[in-house]
């Protein structure tokens, strides 16, 4: 009955945006967005997070007791990246590198248990996300209180393979698409580079709009809100939500940052790798999760969001990454799944192909991590300051080693000076909830958070100040 009423609410919803909008771009996404160094300044409150989430783990402390091959060794300052980080030499100063800290003990050893568990920071995702809460927060003033972007996130489409929760329970998927996302984000704007498919900008302008969107369409939802339960209304208030954002910022009622960086008068991302019709084709996610980094940097450094969320794939993924070009884990002959390699066997075997190529996997997200730190650190933000002195970027995934599928020793970076963290550490913890990271992060964006998730005892020690 659900199903049929969602379904029913969609082709209600989409055809009379369409019709009143005359904007074709502006509906379709809503559904998956869902709120869809020298003289720096002081150190202020984090001005932006950014979560990138990458999926099926790490080579971690192997099943027969080898060491990990992912947390780094040695001091607070005196350690060495190991062969999975080493993409991120050029940053090692930019981040601080977090060992030991858990996400609790139930369903360890479980993909799906580990992704509710990463941004709830709960048992069974039984609690809002992270992402979700600062975006109610220190997200609440800007024209998009979040973006939820994804590169072939939804291809396994079910409720635990997303990690971003609005309630208790219910999570929601993010935008695989970044034409659809941009055109979105930046209404009016030239639109994406390339002529990759159908929705690449939004070309001239939006339309004169007379009365409300939303209003017209309240009988229809409210209609449909009442044949609803609990969990789908959530969902149907977000859609509500969302249509009204969208069309106070098509009516000009949510302004701009008082000084936009000049990029911002006619945005674009590349978008010249793939089409529409590519989004699910392996060999392109590298250029699809490209234009969503570079959509989610634009968009603030236009002052549009100040809080994402990047998910690549989702967990037991299926991406099969031995099809990306120009990487070194590329072979058109052989096709090596994430979720496969991630189950490498009981050992750390650099002669057997699915640990070899495992190895290879994680390097690549990890210099995608490089990437988006680069673009933040070469885009100004004030004061002789980047946006990465004024931003926190947390790298993180849904287990440790891939293969033990284990919630101890979460692999998780973070980066940047936001809010004055201290970077160029590695910090080692004995099992501290992760939770407590998340209050850290909290604060330095100038939010008052006291505890976040099952585990609810304070910020992280030793992180700031």
């Amino acid at each position: 009955m659900a199903r049929e009423v969602s379904r029913r609410f969609e082709r209600v919803a989409r055809r009379r945006v369409l019709k009143m909008l005359g904007y074709s771009a502006l509906a379709l996404p809503i559904a998956r967005l869902l709120w869809p160094e020298q003289g720096r300044a002081a150190p202020g409150p984090a001005q932006r997070v950014i979560f990138f989430y990458f999926p099926d783990g790490v080579a971690g402390p192997s099943q027969d007791g080898q060491p990990s091959l992912w947390h780094p060794g040695g001091s607070e300052t005196g350690f060495s990246l190991t062969q999975q980080l080493e993409p991120l030499g050029d940053f090692r100063n930019d981040c601080v590198f977090l060992n030991g800290l858990s996400m609790g003990p139930t369903d360890s050893g479980s993909h799906p248990g580990g992704a509710k568990k990463l941004l709830t920071a709960a048992d069974g995702g039984q609690n809002e996300s992270i992402d979700r809460y600062l975006a109610r927060t220190v997200g609440k003033g800007s024209p998009f209180q979040m973006l939820y972007l994804g590169a072939q996130a939804t291809l396994q489409a079910s409720g635990d393979k997303f990690i971003s929760y609005i309630s208790p329970g219910t999570s929601v998927a993010p935008q695989d698409s970044p034409r659809e996302a941009f055109s979105l984000v930046f209404p009016g704007g030239n639109g994406a580079s390339g002529s990759g498919g159908s929705g690449g900008g939004s070309g001239g302008g939006a339309p004169a709009l007379e009365g409300s969107v939303l209003d017209t369409v309240l009988e229809d939802l409210n209609a449909l809100r009442s044949e609803l339960g609990a969990t789908e209304k959530v969902k149907l208030d977000v859609h509500a939500d969302a249509l009204r954002e969208t069309e106070k910022r098509i009516k000009g009622e949510v302004g701009t940052p008082p000084n936009p960086a000049a990029g911002c008068g006619q945005p674009q991302i590349d978008t010249s790798g793939f089409t529409d019709q590519e989004l699910n084709d392996p060999a392109r996610f590298p250029a699809i999760f490209r234009a969503q980094i570079d959509l989610l940097v634009l968009a603030m450094e236009c002052g549009r969001t100040r809080v994402g969320t990047l998910q690549g794939s989702s967990h037991t993924s299926e991406l099969i990454m031995s099809r990306f070009p120009g990487t070194e884990m590329y072979d058109p002959g052989f096709d090596m799944r994430s979720h496969q390699a991630s189950h490498y066997g009981a050992k750390h075997d650099p002669n057997k192909r699915e640990f070899a190529d495992y190895v290879k996997q994680r390097r690549w997200w990890v210099s995608r991590f490089a990437y988006l730190l680069g673009e933040l650190k070469k885009r100004p933000d004030g004061a002789g300051q980047s946006m990465l002195d004024t931003s926190l970027v947390l790298l993180c995934t849904e287990v440790c080693d891939g293969n033990t599928h284990l919630h101890d020793n979460i692999p998780m970076i973070l980066a940047g000076r936001g809010g004055g963290l201290k970077t160029g550490r590695l910090l080692q913890y004995s099992g501290e909830r992760h939770g407590r990271l998340f209050v850290s992060m909290a604060n330095a964006l100038g939010d008052g958070l006291g505890g976040f998730g099952d585990a609810a005892n304070g910020p992280l020690p030793g992180l700031f100040g």
